[in-house]
Parts: C-alpha cells; structure tokens; sequence
C-alpha cells in the first residue's frame, strides 16, 4: 500500500469540516476591508492545503496564501478547580487585489 502524502487533497473529499467561522472582530474587520486578509476559525485537525481549498470550494475566490494561528490550551485554576481553556486554531487567507468574501 502506497502512502499518499497529507499535502495532497482529494477533489472528492468533503471539506465542510474544515471551515468553523469567521474571527468578526475589529482588527479581522480591519485586516478585511485594507489589507485583503480575511480570518476564520478552523479545525484544529485542518491544514493549510485543506483550508485553500475548502475557501475556493465554498467563497469560489483563489487565495494567494494561508497561514495559521495555533492557540494551545491554558492550565487554569478557577474556585479551586484546576482546568483548563480550549485551545483553538486561525487561519488568515491571503486573497488577490480585487477578491472580497462577502461575510454578511
């Protein structure tokens, strides 16, 4: 049995999974509106080839680059319980000058 690389995304595959939310603060507002850079909550088993290609499948514009933002969880202690935060991850898709994801 071959072993194909992860890098590699089927054009079949089923990437609904991939994309949780888009990030609606000011900066992300911002980042949208002057610089092309749009931000949105993935999964964490998500990577960078499968996050450009769920953003072409479902928005239909071709982003230039991807790139990630990995929050690892934090140890908390909170009434004398110890816990601990959800971690979470960010993608920020770079998009060409006159593409636009309309997020309203």
């Amino acid at each position: 049995m071959t072993h194909i690389p992860k890098k590699y995304v089927d054009a079949t595959e089923d990437l609904s999974w991939v994309l949780a939310k888009p990030v609606l603060s000011e900066k992300a507002a911002r980042l949208g509106s002057e610089e092309n850079v749009y931000t949105f909550t993935v999964d964490q088993r998500a990577n960078k080839t499968q996050i450009k290609k769920a953003v072409q499948t479902y928005y239909k514009v071709s982003p230039e680059k991807v790139n990630i933002i990995v929050s690892n969880p934090t140890k908390k202690v909170f009434r004398g319980r110890r816990g601990q935060t959800a971690g979470s991850k960010k993608a920020m898709i770079f998009l060409k000058k006159g593409d636009t994801i309309n997020l309203a």
